[in-house]
């Protein structure tokens, strides 16, 4: 008999593909340190978007496929660069004046525009942990500036002191001639005005672990490159966060790669193993263009939780991270509705299509029913129709079409309906655009009310759409889906719908005929 952890082995889902490759790190011996160790970083530069997000959730998911095939203990840590200097504003956040006078602090002694918190960086660390939070994440935080200045990264340090030459060759490789004549692995914090100095280091003392530079005001200091005074360049000190926490897995974006190297090499002169990596491709707007934390734009993680459940969010970041996503509100329906299809098929599925259905690895493997008897993309259609300004304006369509529903039975499909209002009202209604029918549609549409008149049957999904689909070869629509785009366009205002013959049974009947009339009598086209 196939065990679970034999059909993990053998899986084609990326997940475990990836866990497998960690595994073979320790197919000879276990990891000294007790345990495998994955690793996802944040910049709190600006407001965590979506990005951040997505790196947490895929190396969860890596994580639980290696548990699935191994029984070394794992950990997750969340490392937040929050000593970096803030190289720029954002421009989504407040106080953008008061903000400009920190340029090049850390971000945990830039004031919090917000003045929420001790700092802009613990502003920002805290919204991401509320993300995570709110997903149910198991990880550990790791500040940066904790990491630094409680001696934690001491040893790492020194050593990048003694190694420094070795470094520097690495770096001075992937620069150019004129970054070259100032360049250094150590950015010096400023004793005098708290900045991350890019300033040329004047003698690294490998033996006592101390650092030369003219400060900001021209005079000569001597800092030692523990506790805090120091930190790394953001290359070095990616490899270095690599050799000091032993890290066994990292996940980032295409636009890292061609650093891989260098990260892997700094890694290596520190004394440490390169991890496993994984990259992705990046996540992009709605015109196409790379989201950025600085720019705030694309589709925050928020703004997602407005309209869908944290479920559907995951499903959208389980699917293809090869590919380049776009991240605009568009994709919620399409996302919502697929999720749930995952899941009604995942019972009946055997255990190697099971290992392979993304609710497996959003779920951990512990996967739920689904209640959503009626599909996003249907509810958002009857909003439209029904006119509903809250979710109790679909129930009563609801419990119509499907009796033994109701808000306390089915809480997805209650908390979905309080969603598809919302993404209506906030989406949808402002770009419909009825149009009139041809007069091949008219006619068309005219049989279909006629046939509905006519109807003595339960109002079946299933009938009903033969029926529609038969009136649309009867009246000559070729391909057949001129004349349901000719339904969507002319009752709905939409370029696309459901199924029509499902949207019939949960709209109406008689309330179908009645959206017909309006239609072809004009009614829609005014409005």
């Amino acid at each position: 008999m196939t065990t679970l952890r034999d059909a993990a082995m053998q899986s084609k889902a990326w997940p475990f593909e990836e866990a497998r490759r960690v595994l073979k790190r320790y197919e000879r011996k276990d990891p000294d340190k007790g345990y495998v160790l994955f690793e996802t970083g944040y910049g709190p530069s600006g407001l965590p978007h979506i990005g951040t997000f997505g790196e947490v959730a895929r190396t969860t998911m890596i994580r639980r496929a290696f548990e699935i095939i191994s029984d070394i203990p794992t950990r997750l840590v969340c490392f937040s660069d929050d000593m970096d200097g803030m190289r720029k504003v954002p421009e989504n956040v407040p106080n953008q004046d008061m903000l400009r006078r920190h340029l090049q602090e850390p971000l945990t002694t830039v004031p919090d525009p917000f003045g929420e918190y001790d700092s802009f960086g613990a502003h920002n660390n805290a919204m991401l942990r509320r993300f995570l939070d709110t997903f149910g994440f198991e990880y550990e935080f790791i500040s940066a500036t904790e990491f630094y200045k409680s001696g934690q990264f001491d040893d790492t340090l020194r050593l990048a002191a003694e190694r420094y030459d070795a470094i520097m060759e690495v770096m001075l490789a992937s620069l150019r001639e004129e970054r070259q004549q100032t360049y250094s692995c150590f950015l010096p914090i400023s004793p005098k005005t708290g900045k991350v100095l890019y300033v040329p280091i004047k003698h690294v003392d490998a033996k006592n672990g101390t650092i030369t530079f003219d400060d900001e005001d021209g005079h000569e200091l001597t800092l030692p490159v523990t506790g805090g005074q120091v930190k790394l360049q953001w290359k070095p000190d990616f490899g270095a966060r690599w050799a000091a926490l032993d890290v066994d897995f990292e996940m980032y974006g295409k636009d890292h790669s061609t650093n891989t190297p260098i990260y892997d090499g700094i890694c290596e002169i520190l004394g440490g193993r390169a991890p496993t990596h994984f990259t992705y491709e990046l996540f992009l707007d709605q015109n196409g263009q790379k989201i950025s934390k600085s720019k705030g734009n694309g589709l925050s993680i928020d703004e997602w939780l407005t309209y869908a459940a944290t479920e559907s969010l995951s499903y959208f970041m389980y699917q293809k991270p090869k590919t380049a996503k776009r991240m605009y509100f568009d994709v919620i329906p399409k996302a919502v509705d697929e999720y749930h299809q995952q899941l009604r098929a995942y019972p009946d599925q055997p255990v190697d299509q099971q290992l392979a259905n993304p609710v497996w690895h959003i779920h951990g493997g512990e996967v739920p029913a689904s209640d959503m008897v009626v599909p996003f993309q249907m509810l958002l259609n009857l909003a439209s129709v029904a006119g509903a300004k809250d979710k109790e304006g679909l129930w009563g369509f609801i419990r119509r079409y499907a009796p033994e529903a109701s808000p306390e039975t089915h809480p997805g499909l209650d908390q979905a309906a309080g969603f598809a209002v919302r993404y209506f009202t906030d989406f949808v209604a402002p770009t419909r655009q009825f149009r009139a029918p041809t007069e091949v549609e008219r006619r068309a549409m005219e049989d279909l009310a006629g046939r509905l008149a006519a109807w003595d049957q339960p109002a079946d999904p299933e009938a009903l759409q033969s029926m529609v689909f038969a009136i649309g070869k009867d009246h000559g629509f070729e391909p057949l889906r001129d004349w349901f785009a000719a339904l969507y366009q002319v009752l709905l205002g939409a370029d696309q719908g459901p199924r029509f013959g499902g949207f019939i049974a949960l709209y109406g009947i008689d309330e179908t005929r009645a959206l017909i009339e309006k239609a072809l009598a004009g009614e829609l086209v005014e409005a």
